[in-house]
């Protein structure tokens, strides 16, 4: 038994005066600390790190749904390998087809029921199917946690078929009527759809997302809903995903950079469907500006087989007229914020209209066009037709409801970087120096440099967007693309370059010195520090930078140190990394990378029980399996017992009176 002194109890009363009201007895307590302690006892829940979404909704929500492969390998394991019911063994196909049906239950049941697949045999075998399946991916979990995952309309059916101990088989004709009466009754459906829930909801018990869920792909909207759906998730902020937050704030700048990225990859249903966004002011900009523009091969959208029928012109039209009035925007906001120490990216403003030039790096190059029908005496000027465009369109970003909800979403669950169970999760890299000291960065008024930084970026982020009096919220387009910026992380975004300058050194893009040495243990080592955490058992877990699998590269960096998890979700790095994006796994018995090849369709999913194939890669194992003890959540765990202890002393010494 603990025994606490007179003084500690004195000090805490008020706290186990307020945990009094919860546990108001001595049996309440005692059954509540036997209760933690066994959980601490349980296996560690695996978590899913998945970075670099860039709005591929139907691969991520793939994934989400077959646990990053988890899902189908317990389904082999279980159902096929070690099966005890041979008229339960599934073969090859049926393995599939199942698998679809616990991915996609309402759209596989559906297509069962046009081949009338369906019956009653049908049904009482697949809901034993499910219940093993559920009994296998929830064994790690305590009753009170798999109860509270459960379907609140089957959750006593649920408990009773998956806690089955009859030993003796005396209950088996019970449990084959509830089966029976579940199929009698017109509910095996519904049964079905919660039991397949449920195994999914169980196999992810937390999801990291490290950054950038937005551009490029076509439903970065689609994924926030997903993601506002999940039980238990946390969110490291993208530079794409500040730039979307800074949009829905109203910086200009954003909203023209946001604008023109969604005409680049001709991602329009985002804007106007996804998000009410009106584009009519930009359309008729473009076709009465630029509608005789002969130059417009740079602007040509990057069109995927998923996007119908556009007119292609059009929407090169509107990107450009959208890239000149971005560049214009910028050009005032570098000007407006000299401590940002941008000066030199200070570019369309040294435009010579006489011979056509632009000034880089103190270096006059040649454009590639000399249509610029809104450039005139001073280039940084709107004209009142783009002036007109760019309100109209902040004013939609501003009163969108839904963006807004989003956007309230990503800071609630959003920050700059994440301690968990000691692993370190930030979505690209700290500005350091060459000599792997952390650079120091002028931000916000003053001097900040590694964790110090990243939690000042924190702060202001939030106090940014909900103040008021701050009208140009300029700090997001900052954290988008400046040198300084740990969510960039390079020397420059030479955007305007590859637009309209054809000489290719000026398109490339310097990584900082974290990227340079992302191989270095002494760096890995130096950032553990930093942050506090255990160097032994410690990771970095980043995205970012895509991994070039397809050359040879790996995500694991550091001698294990670092994990970098961009292997290019966006279909348009495909071709880079070779691969079509990662989960990184880290359960009770260590961490795994799980590379994934290209999704061919939520269509072909349902219907013919196609897969995401999925390369299971060793990153570290532990050297016993991990307990909830050895988690955060164990951490508190345990502080939870040390004063339900206290307050069981308490009440059997006298200083507090039991309640109940």
């Amino acid at each position: 038994m603990f025994t606490f002194d007179n003084q500690t109890i004195k000090d805490n009363i008020k706290y186990l005066e307020l945990l009094g009201e919860t546990f108001r007895s001595v049996p309440e307590v005692s059954a509540e600390i036997i209760n933690l302690n066994a959980i601490l006892n349980l296996p560690k829940g695996t978590e899913h790190f998945i970075s670099d979404i860039h709005g591929e909704h139907d691969a991520f929500g793939h994934v989400l749904r077959n646990g990053s492969g988890t899902i189908r390998e317990k389904v082999i394991e279980t159902l096929q390998k070690d099966c005890e019911f041979e008229e339960l063994r599934l073969t090859d196909a049926e393995l599939k087809e199942f698998c679809a049906l616990v991915y996609y239950p309402e759209a596989k049941l559906r297509r069962l029921k046009k081949s009338t697949e369906t019956d009653e045999a049908w049904y009482r075998t697949t809901i034993r199917r499910l219940i093993i399946l559920t009994r296998v991916i929830s064994r790690k979990y305590s009753r009170s946690k798999i109860r509270k995952s459960l379907p609140p309309t089957y959750s006593y059916i649920i408990q009773e078929l998956i806690f089955k101990t009859d030993i003796f088989g005396d209950r088996d004709s019970y449990y084959d009527e509830i089966i029976h009466s579940i199929i009698d009754t017109g509910a095996a459906e519904d049964f079905i759809i919660s039991l397949s829930a449920t195994i999914r909801r169980l196999c992810i018990d937390h999801l990291h997302i490290v950054g950038d869920i937005y551009d490029r792909g076509t439903g970065p909207h689609h994924v926030i809903d997903m993601l506002m759906k999940h039980h238990s998730i946390d969110i490291q902020w993208g530079n794409h995903d500040i730039l979307w937050i800074g949009a829905a704030a109203g910086n200009l700048a954003c909203i023209a950079n946001v604008v023109r990225i969604c005409m680049r990859y001709a991602n329009t249903s985002i804007l106007e469907d996804g998000y009410g966004i009106n584009l009519l002011p930009l359309t008729m900009l473009a076709l009465h500006e630029y509608g005789d523009d002969p130059d417009l091969d740079d602007f040509m959208p990057k069109i995927t087989d998923e996007i119908p029928d556009i007119d292609e012109v059009l929407m090169a039209r509107m990107q450009k007229a959208m890239a000149v009035i971005q560049f214009k925007l910028e050009d005032q906001l570098i000007r407006r914020n000299s401590e940002f120490g941008m000066d030199d990216r200070i570019i369309l403003s040294t435009l010579d209209i006489n011979d056509n030039t632009v000034i880089v790096n103190d270096q006059k190059y040649p454009l590639n066009t000399s249509f610029f029908p809104t450039i005139g005496a001073d280039p940084s000027a709107l004209t009142e037709e783009e002036e007109k465009v760019i309100l109209a369109l902040a004013a939609s970003f501003t009163s969108s409801d839904k963006l807004q909800r989003h956007t309230d979403f990503l800071l609630n669950k959003g920050s700059m970087y994440k301690v968990f169970n000691n692993n370190l999760i930030f979505h690209a890299g700290f500005p350091m120096n060459d000599d792997l000291s952390f650079a120091e960065v002028a931000f916000a008024g003053s001097k900040y440099s590694g964790k110090s930084l990243l939690d000042r970026i924190d702060a202001e982020v939030r106090r940014s967007f909900y103040d008021t009096q701050d009208d140009n919220k300029d700090v997001f387009w900052y954290l988008w693309c400046a040198p300084g910026s740990p969510l960039f992380g390079k020397d420059k975004m030479a955007t305007f370059e590859r637009y309209f300058i054809d000489d290719r050194t000026t398109h490339k893009e310097i990584s900082g010195a974290f990227y340079k040495n992302v191989e270095n243990e002494e760096m890995a080592d130096r950032i553990f520090k930093e942050f506090g955490l255990k160097a032994e058992n410690a990771h970095i877990i980043c995205g970012h930078i895509p991994v070039k699998y397809i050359k040879g590269e790996s995500s694991i960096k550091a001698g294990g140190k670092i994990v970098c998890i961009d292997a290019g979700f966006s279909k348009a790095y495909h071709s880079v990394t070779g691969m079509a994006g990662c989960t990184l796994t880290f359960n009770s018995y260590g961490m795994n990378l799980v590379i994934h090849e290209p999704f061919k369709s939520r269509e072909s999913a349902i219907e013919n029980g196609t897969d995401i194939i999925s390369e299971h890669r060793f990153v570290a194992n532990t050297e016993k399996r991990l307990r909830v003890r050895d988690t955060d959540i164990g951490a508190s765990i345990q502080e939870d017992i040390h004063y339900l202890n206290m307050l069981l002393y308490a009440y059997r010494n006298g200083d507090l009176r039991p309640v109940g």
